[in-house]
């Protein structure tokens, strides 16, 4: 058995231990009036629990594609804890809601099966796995924050190396990208045009990013060492359609276009991200929308080879 399986067994074995514990306590659905019978009945509840999660794992692993892996970063692990939440706990509440109506019933009458018995144990399980969650956050903080700095490492790798292969590759011209399944970066000049006659011309290899205000688009660029700013009269999606051709290009958040080869740094904290570009220093927000598709357009960037002159 993989260590990582081990884990998962362990981690669910724990939760369904406190839980059970928890209902030996406080004992809810009329569990004082079984006497001794009622850890019996706790150690059904353990079984169902148990059976449950694994199932619920299974669920998450092959229906929504989310194995467990720490390796993903510490969004993708908080990301599929709060989908295992949202799978697990009402099919818990399911099994022991129907576990009281066929075997705990006779005793209370409360026990049989209704709307008002499904919410109870909804309720109290929900609490429960909302104490727990909080527990393994905190238990597992260390690893996300591990896990967190890890991928931000990665990502500022793979940005380096996705500018090393830029500043290495020969120009291309438009035309050429334009005709090539994969575009490549292209550093010649282009020309961006609004809604009026205004136009604003630029080298791409000297755009740094483009930030909508209102219904204009700024554009930062380099101009003689200095970074420039330019007001154009359109929006934030009109540019990034003429900006398209450049895979360099991506949007980051709904008011925020970057050039990947002026980032200097990525910065991720608390799940939260960051572009941190050349020259102007300036911070730029990755919104948790956008934030896969920044770090897929980095690792695929960093990945393309230089095309070769024949």
């Amino acid at each position: 058995m993989k260590q990582g399986r081990i884990e998962t067994v362990t981690t669910r074995i724990v939760s369904i231990t406190f839980v059970v514990v928890a209902l030996a306590v406080f004992k809810p659905f009329g569990l004082d009036a079984w006497q001794w019978q009622a850890y019996v009945h706790l150690g059904a509840m353990w079984v169902i629990g148990f059976v449950v999660c694994m199932i619920a794992d299974g669920l998450l692993r092959h229906v929504v594609r989310m194995p467990r892996a720490y390796d993903k970063g510490a969004e993708y692990i908080i990301r599929r804890n709060l989908w295992f939440q949202l799978i697990n706990t009402p099919l818990v509440s399911w099994g022991i809601c129907l576990y009281r109506h066929f075997a705990m019933s006779n005793r209370v009458e409360a026990n049989h099966l209704s709307l008002a018995n499904f919410l109870e144990t909804l309720v109290v399980i929900g609490f429960c796995s909302f104490a727990i969650g909080l527990y393994w956050r905190f238990k597992f903080r260390s690893r996300y924050l591990a896990a967190e700095l890890e991928e931000t490492r990665l990502l500022n790798e793979q940005l380096q190396m996705m500018q090393q292969t830029a500043s290495s590759a020969p120009v291309e011209s438009l035309a050429e990208a334009e005709g090539s399944e994969h575009p490549q970066p292209t550093d010649g000049e282009k020309t961006l045009t609004g809604t009026t006659n205004e136009t604003v011309t630029l080298r791409m290899a000297d755009l740094l990013y483009v930030e909508a205000v209102g219904n204009y688009v700024k554009v930062y660029q380099l101009c003689g060492g200095k970074v420039r700013t330019d007001m154009l009269r359109a929006t934030s999606k009109q540019i990034e359609d003429e900006l398209r051709d450049d895979p360099r290009v991506i949007r980051c958040h709904r008011a925020f276009l970057v050039n990947l080869g002026q980032v200097d740094q990525v910065v991720s904290r608390s799940g939260t991200m960051q572009l941190l570009m050349k020259h102007c220093h300036d911070s730029i927000p990755v919104s948790r929308s956008n934030m896969t598709g920044v770090k897929e357009a980095i690792k695929k960037a960093s990945s393309r080879e230089p095309r070769q002159d024949l």
